[in-house]
């Protein structure tokens, strides 16, 4: 037995792997295959100071150590950034040695990574050999212990936010031409970190107007920098790159907005920007101990900020959500000894929080409590559980989406785990509580704002069942436009004589007496109609079982269809289809969604959009009865006319279709619905509905 005494001192010149010019270096130490430590993360320094020790007891000397280098990427897979090998046999006994590892990588041999510079002692221990190994394996297990709690704080603070920084992109100015017609059609993609924006596409222009506004999370007290990149974009080839800029988030002053005109380097033109930085305490992690709703006097205080009397009042704190991650029970099995290392991420829009990690459990106990401040009460919690895999990209296990809307407060319940897509079942449950407070005035204002976009997000893919899905959906739309064009038609042909009679009767009635309050007033009514056919106990919306059944059946054939895709190469060849491809498929999803988001409003499938659907349609119908149509024209054109002059970075948007963007599409209301707990499912269903 030996004893080995490690001082890591520090890194030089490691490697980068962030598009900010820097990386998060952390170090393992790996002896026999088995990971006996883990360095605390550094973060943006790729000449890193650790000076960190740890002493580990081995049984021989036959087994180098093995030291890997990775960059933290929070959520994301940790890049590789080199390794080297330290053999044993080759050290003397007894004595304190300065050593300079220098990293590698197998595939690329000829590349320098840097260097680590660590000082070892490698000690002879006597004694019996069997006492030996018991203190082996309980320092191992003491060591793995306490690297679990200590990563666990890591990762709490590595997770919270200083910060929040609002970006609008209002406009490009004279910006470099790249097609044959002289213009351009730019885009700006953002990168702070591991957040990413990417801007819509204004095509035909070197003077783009964006308009839009999003929010990054700043972690670092001293600011940041941002990363700006310009680019064209290009049908059937690769996007131009037309320039870069950068903003360094250090030099501004905060809770001020400050109005940026960026030149672009390595192009021409000039891009603005309004950049507002913000303190926040809008995130929290605790132990289920510790939490501010089960204190009467703190939940009071709680209430009280957003009771209805401070309504106007910050509009944008809509209100808070707290989130105790329980535990989980009948997890898969995703590492060979038929366990899982697993940890619980809880999403909520753009705010991403994680757990520790249970080791080598299919039962894990987390009890940890998130806290979220709501920015828009129409925002799904997402929960999904993952393996952690040390050398590679965790494993999925199971996912929750859960629409705010939908909680009942202070309730222990317990979820079953759904696939990526959200459209079956797999493996295990995982019990939550969730409390959420908010006011309901801030939250019909937000309403009718635009919605905040994910920067998170997956690259969109070509997908025959995804294509064929969306199809499927915009035919069932139109065949109801159809439907409904024949009945009228049918009216006119006097197929049915009383019917028509009616028909005719009810046109003269409305044209003669029409007046324009009609209009909205005449919206309420299947509202009206509706509510009181669910109050009675005959739902509406019954249609969703058929996308469910659709969906499932699409879940089954994913597989197949990216194996297709892998033999054949031909998406990644053809760029241009592959373009066509993602916008036709795009252009059925949103097409059908926006159908079924209509069809939901009046089918009471959100209850909370269709009451302030009434309350609009009210105000409406009673404003068109009481003030003439030629005053509202004119002060609707007076406010189009100098909105430019009162304010001239506003950024445009419509408040109707911002309102149908918070109904669920009737995807989505399967997706969010909860499934049936299966006390004692069949082997066969359960293999069926694993994906793993």
């Amino acid at each position: 037995m030996y004893q080995l005494d490690i001082v890591l001192k520090k890194g030089k010149n490691l490697a980068i792997r962030d598009r900010t010019g820097t990386s998060d270096p952390y170090v393992k130490f790996k002896i026999a295959g088995k990971e006996v430590f883990r360095s605390k993360t550094i973060h943006k320094n790729l000449n890193p100071v650790w000076d960190e020790r740890v002493s580990l007891l081995v049984e021989t000397l036959r087994d180098p150590l093995y030291v890997k280098v990775f960059d933290y990427d929070f959520g994301l897979q940790d890049d590789f950034m080199g390794s080297a090998y330290l053999y044993l046999e080759s050290l003397e006994h007894q004595r304190a040695l300065d050593v300079t590892l220098d990293l590698k990588d197998p595939q690329y041999p000829e590349h320098n990574l840097g260097s680590l510079e660590l000082s070892i002692t490698l000690t002879p221990k006597e004694g019996d050999v069997r006492d030996a190994t018991m203190l082996l394996r309980r320092n191992w297990k003491r060591s793995s212990k306490y690297q679990s709690m200590r990563l666990s704080d890591v990762h709490r603070k590595a997770q919270l936010w200083r910060g929040i920084v609002s970006i609008s992109l209002i406009e490009g100015r004279g910006l470099q031409p790249m097609d044959a017609n002289g213009l351009s059609d730019p885009y700006v993609k953002f990168r702070m970190g591991h957040q990413k924006y990417k801007s819509k596409t204004i095509s035909k222009t070197l003077n783009p107007q964006w308009r839009e506004q999003f929010d990054f999370h700043l972690y670092d007290e001293q600011g940041g920098f941002v990363d700006i990149t310009v680019w064209d974009k290009d049908a059937g080839k690769k996007d131009d790159f037309m320039g870069r800029c950068t903003i360094d988030l250090s030099l501004l002053s905060k809770e001020h907005t400050h109005k940026l005109d960026l030149a672009l380097e390595e192009g021409e033109g000039v891009l603005v920007l309004l950049v507002t930085l913000t303190a926040s305490a809008a995130v929290s992690i605790s132990d289920l101990s510790v939490n501010m709703l089960d204190d009467p006097h703190e939940r009071h205080q709680i209430k009280q900020r957003y009771s209805l009397w401070r309504s106007f009042h910050n509009l944008k704190d809509v209100g808070v959500v707290q989130v105790k991650v329980i535990r989980a029970e009948g997890l898969m099995a995703a590492d060979v000894t038929g366990k899982s290392d697993p940890f619980c991420v809880v999403e909520l829009s753009n705010d991403r929080l994680q757990t520790h990690t249970v080791y080598k459990n299919l039962n894990p106990e987390w009890n940890k409590v998130f806290t979220f401040n709501v920015k828009d009460i129409h925002s799904v919690l997402e929960v999904t559980v993952y393996d952690e895999d040390r050398d590679r990209s965790a494993d999925f296990l199971g996912k929750v989406a859960i629409p705010l809307l939908n909680i009942q407060n202070g309730e222990c319940k317990a979820y079953a785990l759904k696939s990526k897509e959200l459209t079956g079942p797999t493996k295990g449950v995982i019990f939550l509580e969730i409390d959420v407070i908010f006011n309901a005035v801030k939250a019909g204002l937000r309403t009718l704002i635009p919605i905040e976009q994910k920067y998170i997000e997956e690259e969109p893919r070509v997908s025959k069942q995804l294509l064929l899905r969306n199809f499927t959906r915009v035919r069932r739309c139109i065949m109801v436009l159809i439907n409904t064009g024949c009945y009228i038609n049918s009216c006119f042909e006097w197929d049915s004589p009383q019917r028509s009679i009616c028909a005719f009767v009810l046109f003269v009635v409305v044209v003669w007496n029409f007046e324009l309050y009609m209009i909205p007033l005449a919206l309420l009514l299947p509202l009206a109609w509706n509510y009181i056919l669910i109050a009675s106990g005959k739902d509406t919306r019954q249609d969703v079982e058929a996308v469910e059944d659709l969906l499932e059946d699409e879940d089954e054939d994913f597989d197949k269809d990216d194996k297709d895709s892998e033999r054949k190469g031909f998406m990644n060849k053809l760029y241009a289809i592959q373009d066509v491809c993602i916008s036709v498929q795009n252009a059925l999803d949103e097409v059908a969604s926006y159908g079924e988001r209509i069809k939901n409003t009046f089918n009471w499938t959100v209850p909370f959009l269709s009451w302030l659907a009434i309350v609009a349609l009210g105000v409406a119908t009673i404003i068109l009865y009481f003030i003439p149509l030629r005053y509202i024209v004119l002060a609707w054109g007076v406010n189009k006319f100098t909105k430019k002059l009162r304010d001239p970075y506003t950024i445009d948007n419509n408040e109707l279709l911002d309102f149908l963007s918070r109904v669920p599409s009737d995807v989505q209301v399967v997706q969010y619905r909860e499934l049936k707990l299966d006390p004692n499912p069949s082997p066969n269903k359960r293999k069926k509905n694993n994906p793993g």
